[in-house]
């Protein structure tokens, strides 16, 4: 219920706007499949610098004098290859690489290649990669367009090790057969692409190397597991989302003796299917959220003592197969979200001592079965949300000092309940999504000075409460839209300046003048006013906000014009949100 709400889908739109960068697969060379939102100019980067007390070293300045000179060069081929390594890091950073200088590394035998999600990568930028040839260790080509016929440059790669082209939509059976003599790739990741058959694994059977496979969200793949039985150095494979994988496809991973993470979530696999994992005893990570199992798997999950992280959100798990997970001590994360459990079975968790983190988001869980969590410790993440818990239940968390993360978003909990946790000063996320908490809860909670995020969306938080906000100065992200902040509560919490998010909409009776108050906070990355009076003439506040990279104004009085100003003449970098 709490994730299906309009605010969780409101803060999708503004906070994540390339959904499918959230679930891109990492690289085992550090490849980064997500730009920076905010690529600072030159001198920006100058003034870091100096704000940091250090100076720049000879090599910086060379990557610089480079970097502005780029126009200048007809080749870097001249270029030490450490050198010339930086310059294109830094080119794509600043999202000043284009096709045309881009031809200038054809020769510097470039070693890792990171263009995930970066604009304007086609078939000819692939020509240009392939001729790095066999000094290319690491490419990312994530969401690029690029045809079977331009993949098949990177063929002379013999030494590639690490290659991720998720998102890469055009990618079909046919590229695949490029795989064939890249046999030192040892990490290979291609999420999301549909024209990916069956077919196209067995041209992977050759990869003996390989220690992780990322085939999340490919819907075709199913029947073609079985090829891949040669993979025995396998560490890691992810199929999750493959939603036609069934029990025969599951049945040919077991034999990956040496596999420690698994990921099979929203595939047809049941209860006989996960028998095939029982010799999986290297297992560290099993993720089987949405799969039709029941708790009569649990039977062969107790006997896989090694796992640490376990998710079973969304599946028919009970009382009775929570029991079976007593003698999994080694568990650190455990995600029962959206399952059937109750009081009875949070009492088998208890022995859990290891456990970080714990996830009962919607279950039925209450005071009683909280009580049983006072002895778990190590916990530092607790996601209660939607269960029924209330105050009496929060006493028995009092002791857990080493909690950061807590979720008591819609459930029963009222200000005199959230006095029992004010104790936990090691909290640094926070979520009281709950009508019942006003300001009198807010005040309680002054102790908790080491937040950086508190979410108060639903909260009855009035202008009132916001002079208590004071207290977090280490605040970095902050949701009050209850609808009942105005400009004089916007001016009470004008001094957090860590704040990089804020959400103040649904109060419909901000003003420009709420801006104003807002000018001084530098360091926002991301403002929601959704549903305000906030007009033209209130953009000019913004001017400054140098680092502001998202922006909603849905339902404001604010016209195209206005905003392309202010992104032409202030924050070109800025994505607005209005319709």
């Amino acid at each position: 219920m709490g994730s299906a709400c309009s605010r969780r889908r409101d803060q999708l739109e503004i906070e994540g706007l390339d959904s499918q960068s959230e679930v891109s697969g990492g690289l085992s060379r550090n490849i980064s499949l997500r730009w920076p939102v905010k690529q600072p100019s030159f001198g920006n980067e100058q003034e870091l610098v100096l704000k940091a007390g250090e100076h720049p070293t000879l090599l910086d300045i060379a990557v610089r004098h480079t970097c502005q000179n780029i126009g200048r060069y007809r080749s870097l081929a001249t270029l030490p290859r450490d050198l010339s390594q930086q310059v294109f890091n830094e080119l794509v950073r600043r999202q000043q690489l284009t096709g045309q200088n881009f031809v200038l590394f054809s020769e510097c035998a470039l070693q890792d290649i990171h263009l995930g999600d970066y604009a304007g990568v086609d078939d000819s930028w692939m020509e240009v990669i392939g001729k790095q040839g066999e000094s290319l260790l690491a490419l990312d080509i994530s969401s690029a367009p690029i045809s079977d016929e331009g993949f098949s440059f990177i063929k002379g790669c013999w030494n590639l090790e690490a290659l991720c082209m998720n998102y890469c939509l055009q990618i079909s059976d046919i590229a695949c057969t490029t795989f064939t003599g890249l046999t030192n790739l040892t990490t290979l990741s291609f999420r999301n692409s549909n024209l990916i058959t069956a077919a196209a694994m067995t041209h992977l059977s050759e990869l003996v190397n390989l220690t992780s496979l990322d085939l999340e969200k490919c819907p075709k793949i199913h029947g073609g597991l079985a090829h891949l039985k040669g993979l025995t150095k396998l560490k890691s494979l992810n199929v999750g989302w493959c939603i036609n994988i069934n029990n025969a496809d599951i049945r040919a991973v077991a034999g990956f003796t040496d596999l420690e993470e698994l990921q099979i979530s929203r595939s047809r696999v049941n209860d006989n299917g996960i028998l095939a994992l029982r010799g999986l005893t290297k297992l560290r990570t099993l993720c089987m959220e949405g799969c039709p199992v029941t708790a009569a798997c649990m039977d062969t999950l107790a006997g896989l003592k090694s796992l640490s992280t376990l998710n079973v959100k969304h599946c028919r798990v009970t009382d009775t197969g929570v029991r079976k997970m007593e003698g999994l001590v080694n568990l650190k994360h455990l995600d029962m979200g959206y399952t059937e459990i109750t009081d009875i079975g949070a009492t088998f968790l208890r022995g859990l001592s290891n456990l970080e983190s714990l996830n009962l988001d919607s279950c039925k869980v209450g005071d009683f079965g909280v009580q049983h969590f006072k002895g778990l410790r190590n916990l530092r993440q607790l996601d209660l949300s939607d269960t029924q818990v209330g105050n009496s239940g929060l006493q028995h968390l009092s002791g857990l000092n080493k909690l950061e993360s807590l979720n008591l978003s819609f459930t029963s909990v009222t200000d005199s309940g959230l006095r029992r946790i004010s104790g936990i000063t090691s909290l640094t996320s926070l979520n009281l999504d709950s009508r019942q908490i006003t300001d009198n809860g807010l005040m309680g909670l002054t102790s908790l000075t080491n937040l950086t995020s508190l979410d108060m969306f639903g909260a009855r938080i009035t202008d009132q409460g916001t002079p208590y906000l004071k207290h977090f100065k280490r605040l970095q992200s902050l949701e009050l839209c209850n609808g009942s902040i105005t400009d004089a509560g916007v001016r009470n919490i004008k001094d957090l300046t860590s704040l990089t998010s804020l959400n103040l909409s649904q109060n419909t009776h901000l003003t420009d003048h709420a801006l104003q108050f807002l000018s001084g906070m530098t360091s926002l990355v991301s403002l929601n006013v959704n549903n305000s009076r906030i007009t033209n003439a209130g953009l000019q506040h913004l001017r400054h906000l140098s680092n502001l990279t998202s922006l909603a104004l849905h339902s404001c009085k604010v016209s195209q014009d206005a905003v392309n100003m202010l992104q032409s003449s202030s924050l070109p970098n800025l994505t607005v949100i209005r319709r």
